[in-house]
């Protein structure tokens, strides 16, 4: 029997039928007050898909009773907008003009730009949405017109609320009774990383391939785990998942803590990327754990040689491992500091040429037979070491380096306070 899609069964007609977006849209939230009270601002809700962006979008106009226009940043065109407008001028526009611009991202600055004039003046209202950061993706100007509203990822109890609910919807749809084991409604939901669509969909394909026994479709967990094995979490290599997942396991090896670490390496090894987290176990190793255990950079360069050569899904032990290391070991960031320090002053214009022991004697030797250059050699010296300037003589007394308060950094502290009698 055919039956429509289940997001169609499913589509939310006001905002209580919403599922997630609790900061949004519980009673007494901002946004909600905004929305309810029949003025409609201009705004940009921002957050990954499947979250509810285009339903909230659609339940605000619906209540509006203003004209709809529903376009996409990947297929409309200026055209299109100005179509929006001049209907504003019409009988059609009486009530006012929406228009509800998806994908926002793909509109170039010229398209972004045709909006300002209309949205500024109030000819039009705009509601957009984007799966990026509007704050980089869209026009200054416009986006200072717009109100931006975040849409978060679901938790994974407000979409087994909707896993229920959508099981019901395909009993009476199908006038059968659905049931699903409890390990199979969780691990449905959970899998579906935040996007309630991804869940519906596994749920719309398990529908077709259980069959009843005495009107009754019963869905088991390996039913499950079979239409959801491909659909842990969520990931675009180019977009803020990206850079958001980069920095959390960055700073979770900073934060010495091996589980988040691991835990945000699987998703990267689990989407197929080798390179961003290798790249980022190399500059912790440097960055994070620095001189408190020089050898860090040799054993996770070696870690991650091996990972490439092994290849996935093998390459998930040398990288799993450097994690763990880089996290368990004590850490440093005097390395940072000292040049951060030192190219503040370089960019303040300080340190001006060289003292003379420093030049290089093959481009000043008749200079030097007048002079003297006075380099000490300090290996011909007592301990490898004698005093004299190395610096530039506005930075003569300047200190980039402060040894970290760790057990190798210290002990090479001490070593060389007692050899310069510091």
């Amino acid at each position: 029997m055919e039956r429509s899609p289940l997001a169609s069964l499913l589509r939310p007609e006001s905002l209580d039928d919403v599922f997630g977006q609790h900061h949004l849209l519980d009673r007494g939230m901002v946004f909600r007050e905004a929305i309810e009270s029949g003025s409609v601002p201009n705004m940009i809700f921002y957050g990954p898909s499947g979250v509810g962006k285009t339903t909230v979008a659609n339940i605000i106009a619906k209540n509006s009773n203003m004209q709809l226009y529903k376009l996409n940043g990947t297929s409309s065109s200026i055209s299109d907008i100005k179509q929006a407008i001049e209907d504003s001028k019409t009988l059609l526009g009486i009530n006012g003009v929406l228009i509800y611009l998806d994908e926002i991202q793909y509109f170039n600055k010229k398209q972004q730009q045709s909006l300002l004039e209309v949205v500024e003046n109030g000819d039009v209202t705009l509601i957009a949405s984007t799966t990026e950061n509007p704050y980089f993706y869209v026009y200054n100007a416009l986006l200072s017109r717009c109100t931006v509203f975040e849409f978060k990822a679901i938790d994974w109890r407000d979409t087994l609320k909707a896993v229920d609910r959508a099981l019901e919807k395909l009993g009476a749809a199908e006038n059968v009774t659905y049931e699903m084991d409890e390990d199979a409604r969780e691990h449905i939901a959970r899998s579906a990383g935040g996007d309630i669509r991804r869940a519906l969909n596994a749920l719309d394909f398990l529908s077709v391939a259980v069959q009843p026994q005495d009107g009754v479709k019963h869905i088991t967990l390996d039913q499950v785990s079979q239409v959801t094995s491909l659909s842990y979490g969520r990931y675009d290599k180019e977009g803020d998942e990206h850079f958001d997942l980069a920095s959390a396991l960055m700073k979770s090896l900073r934060g010495s803590d091996p589980d988040a670490a691991v835990h945000y390496l699987v998703r990267f090894l689990e989407a197929g990327d080798i390179i961003t987290p290798a790249r980022r176990l190399l500059c912790s190793a440097c960055e994070d754990i620095g001189l408190a255990h020089p050898q860090a950079i040799a054993v996770v360069n070696a870690c991650v040689q091996a990972a490439e050569h092994l290849g996935l899904p093998e390459a998930y032990l040398p990288l799993t491992e450097a994690a763990i290391y880089l996290a368990t070991l004590p850490k440093s960031n005097s390395v940072v500091a000292a040049y951060g320090d030192a190219s503040a002053d370089y960019k303040a214009g300080k340190g001006k040429g060289f003292p003379r022991a420093m030049q290089n004697v093959h481009y000043d030797s008749a200079e030097v037979t007048d002079k003297g250059q006075h380099y000490l050699y300090p290996h011909a010296f007592e301990n490898h070491w004698v005093k004299q300037q190395y610096l530039p003589d506005d930075l003569v007394d300047r200190k980039y380096y402060v040894p970290g308060d760790n057990r190798t950094e210290q002990a090479a502290k001490a070593y060389w306070e007692k050899i310069k009698n510091e």
